[in-house]
């Protein structure tokens, strides 16, 4: 039996990243289906249906784009809470400024007053209060 699965699953998708978040997906919705609206447990099982399809199809090149379009969504939300986090963690020791021209995040000590600012990135000057 388990040879045979094998040689059906052989040149197919298979389960990425994608695939698993879908079915953590389809889960909440499921459960919440149970408990708020029936059709929230329709929507977890239309996307448990493109689940499926995703791990069934032999179009690997779409699906590898599709996974690789995830993973960058995922690890931009990630970096951007983990950047709040250490912004958070040092709001008592630096202030934090936007360069008005490029946007690169400047980080100056605290208490020192009105200071010059110069953009590493673009050299771009300007005052801003410590």
């Amino acid at each position: 039996m388990r040879e045979r699965m094998q040689r059906f699953m052989m040149g197919r998708n298979g389960v990425d990243d994608l695939s698993r978040f879908l079915n953590v997906v389809v889960l909440i919705c499921i459960i919440l289906g149970i408990f708020i609206s029936p059709t929230i447990s329709t929507l977890g099982f239309l996307i448990l249906i493109y689940h499926y399809f995703r791990i069934f199809s032999r179009n690997i090149y779409k699906r590898a784009i599709e996974n690789k379009a995830y993973l960058q969504l995922r690890n931009r939300t990630v970096r951007w809470f983990f950047t709040q986090k250490q912004r958070f963690s040092q709001r008592k020791d630096y202030r934090f400024f936007t360069c008005p021209s490029c946007k690169q995040t400047l980080r100056v000590p605290r208490g020192k007053g009105k200071i010059a600012l110069t953009c590493p990135k673009c050299r771009t000057e300007f005052v801003r209060k410590s």
